[in-house]
């Protein structure tokens, strides 16, 4: 998966800690006195001793504190929404902030305890977060995003999807809905995505294509994608459609009767899709259907793309 965030950079002091998450370890410094230290230092601030010896705990701790950010506190974090940040006073009683996984926010309490999850990330950083105790949550989080021994379900049959045919207004015109379908797969969009479609139309404009200046001047803190490419890409994402219209001999697409884009896709987000029937008319050259289709950074209630499709059956 593509992997957009910041990423710590272990120094000469940090580096057995860091080396130990990438081993599935949590590694804490101790003193000659018995003291645990986190963050790692050349010294204990207990007792002042240089006698420090790396020593693996279990990682296991409770809940000190906890924020539900509803707000990304960085661009690049617009797909986690909400972020569950945390305070872990783990069982050695240091403290250690991090982000929780596996747990809705109304599941939180002070004080629950909580375990290790190692969340491997592409290259050669493992970042530590937690879980619940009982969660079912696996203790190892793969670095191309699949949770590591999660099993691979077999591929489901395809199902045979009500047919409606085209004639068939009555039925036709039930379809229409306020009401929005289930979220179609996701697919994430890349900055390598953004770049190729920037080759392809000419528009190589810095806030698509110029990350290290994108995060100095850009309001976004980071590049975005194209409102046109993030429309494009509704061909990969799969609506979850309810119905089959049949009986017709041919299909036009007239394109949109609106087309929006409400809001920025920053580059590393992953986005998908949901649907409405919203008008169906009888024309003289056949039945026309209109489809809101909106599109939307994973985690957020606005979408970024809405696209009233307008598919004529004749």
């Amino acid at each position: 998966m593509a992997w957009n965030k910041p990423l710590p950079h272990p120094t000469e002091i940090s580096a057995p800690y860091w080396a130990g998450l990438q081993a599935h370890e949590v590694r804490l410094q101790q003193c000659e006195h018995g003291h645990w230290l986190f963050f790692p230092r050349t010294h204990c601030p207990t007792c002042g001793s240089r006698q420090l010896t790396w020593r693996q705990v279990s990682g296991a701790g409770q809940l000190y504190s906890f924020t539900v950010a509803r707000v990304p506190t960085l661009p690049e974090f617009t797909d986690e929404m909400p972020q569950l940040l945390a305070v872990v006073e783990l069982d050695e009683g240091v403290h250690i902030n991090s982000t929780l996984v596996g747990v809705a926010p109304e599941q939180l309490r002070v004080g629950q305890r909580l375990r290790p999850v190692f969340d491997e990330r592409p290259g050669s950083v493992t970042l530590l977060r937690f879980t619940p105790e009982g969660s079912d949550h696996p203790g190892v989080i793969a670095a191309e995003g699949e949770p590591e021994a999660a099993a691979q379900a077999p591929a489901a049959p395809q199902q045979q999807l009500p047919p409606i045919d085209c004639k068939n207004l009555p039925a036709l015109r039930a379809l229409v809905s306020s009401d929005y379908s289930d979220w179609s797969n996701d697919i994430t969009v890349t900055q390598e995505l953004i770049n190729q479609f920037a080759a392809l139309s000419g528009d190589d404009y810095w806030i698509h294509t110029d990350p290290e200046r994108a995060r100095r001047e850009s309001p976004f803190g980071t590049t975005i994608a194209h409102g046109a490419l993030v429309q494009v890409l509704m061909s990969r994402l799969k609506l979850p459609m309810a119905f089959e219209v049949t009986g017709y001999h041919n299909i036009v697409n007239y394109g949109s009767d609106r087309l929006r884009f409400a809001t920025p896709v920053p580059s590393g987000c992953r986005i998908h899709a949901r649907y409405r029937v919203k008008a169906v008319e009888q024309l003289k050259s056949g039945t026309q259907m209109t489809l809101e289709i909106n599109i939307h950074v994973v985690g957020q209630d606005r979408p970024s793309v809405i696209n009233d499709l307008v598919m004529l059956y004749m």
